[in-house]
């Protein structure tokens, strides 16, 4: 998986070129929780229709009710299925109890829960901008009550 922000936390990091997401997670998860919160493309479309995204249930909720305009454009609807999937799991980290964001061996980045459960956000997220099914915040609701 692609992550271009990555490169931007490496140089920061003085030049860790050599280490993957895994490694990130590893040595700076705030950091990391930080970037994968960014969604800058889902963010703006948000924004531009009226909805601003303060990382809270609430907000997934607002998204489903968006109107799915992205659906035009087939370059940009993985981008922003990428945005709404790191989304979802910015959410999930921060309000779940126990929840973490991890990284799967081929660079996935996943939540997993405290009880051990692995949410691929990425994949949910990429439905949702797809068909609109399952909804954010039905897949936040399955993970938040495990």
């Amino acid at each position: 998986m692609n992550i271009p922000f990555l490169d931007n936390w490496r140089k920061r990091q003085g030049g860790t070129q050599g280490h993957g997401l895994a490694s990130a997670v590893e040595a700076d998860p705030g950091g990391v929780a930080e970037l994968l919160a960014e969604c800058e493309l889902l963010r703006s479309r948000a924004g531009r229709q009226g909805l601003e995204l303060d990382d809270t249930p609430a907000s997934l909720a607002a998204l489903d009710q968006l109107q799915p305009r992205w659906r035009d454009d087939p370059e940009e609807l993985p981008w922003l299925g990428n945005d709404a999937g790191l989304y979802l799991g910015t959410v999930l980290v921060r309000t779940v109890p126990g929840a973490a964001w991890d990284v799967w061996p081929n660079g996935q980045p996943v939540v997993r829960l405290e009880s051990g459960r692995e949410i691929d956000v990425v994949a949910a997220g990429l439905d949702w901008a797809m068909s609109g099914s399952p909804e954010l915040s039905q897949v936040y609701a399955e993970s938040a009550e495990n």
